[in-house]
């Protein structure tokens, strides 16, 4: 197989019969809208079609292709990938449904950026999501930012103490930890045992103080 990108006319092109994949017409109507507002699409993979001479059949594109049609496109850039019916089952099982996931923060960074110069409105047309999506994780970035602030200013005074306790020590300690830091509210389990460390480290202090003044 090889990549290199060709361009093709249009009218070449055949559907594959067995796609198993499909988009919704807002979907469709979205990509339409990014084709035509960029310019811009993902060349579609084809294969020389094998019933048909001087065709190609589309395994990855079948949406693009429809769209670039719709839009009035003449030709279409391609990679042709000479590849037997067996090969070409298995990308069409594989090609739509192996995708990443998004890492949040980075997707917010994201589409903040696109917000400064486009309405929510605007980017709904073009994106996978609708407004109020949109203006709910862009919202989100100040949020995070002030976490990210306040857990900086943690870590920045953080001291690490480190021991060791035998099985029966770690259970009364666990213990006391979960009574100590119940009335605790903060973001972090390793934030909230620090605090309550501290607290029965102050009570056994405040108590040692009291039997030292007495004797």
């Amino acid at each position: 197989m090889t990549n290199q990108i060709k361009s093709i006319a249009i009218d070449r092109f055949v559907p594959h019969p067995h796609n198993p994949n499909r988009m919704s017409k807002a979907n469709f109507a979205k990509l339409v809208r990014n084709i035509k507002f960029s310019g811009r699409y993902e060349p579609l993979v084809v294969r020389p079609c094998p019933d048909k001479p001087d065709y190609f059949q589309i395994i990855n594109g079948h949406h693009r292709w429809q769209a670039l049609v719709q839009l009035g496109y003449e030709q279409a850039d391609t990679v042709v990938w000479e590849i037997d019916d067996q090969q070409t089952d298995v990308l069409l099982a594989t090609l739509n449904r192996l995708t990443g996931s998004d890492v949040l923060d980075r997707k917010i960074a994201l589409l903040a950026r696109l917000n400064d110069n486009m309405q929510s409105r605007e980017l709904a047309k073009l994106l996978p999501m609708n407004a109020k999506q949109i203006e709910r994780l862009t919202n989100l970035k100040d949020s995070l930012q002030r976490a990210s602030r306040i857990e900086h200013r943690e870590l920045s005074f953080a001291n690490p103490l480190v021991f060791f306790v035998n099985d029966k020590q770690q259970k009364v300690i666990e213990r006391a930890l979960s009574f100590a830091g119940q009335a605790k509210e903060l973001k972090t389990k390793a934030a909230t045992n620090a605090a309550a460390l501290t607290e029965i480290a102050e009570a056994y202090l405040a108590g040692r103080g009291k039997i030292l003044g007495k004797t």
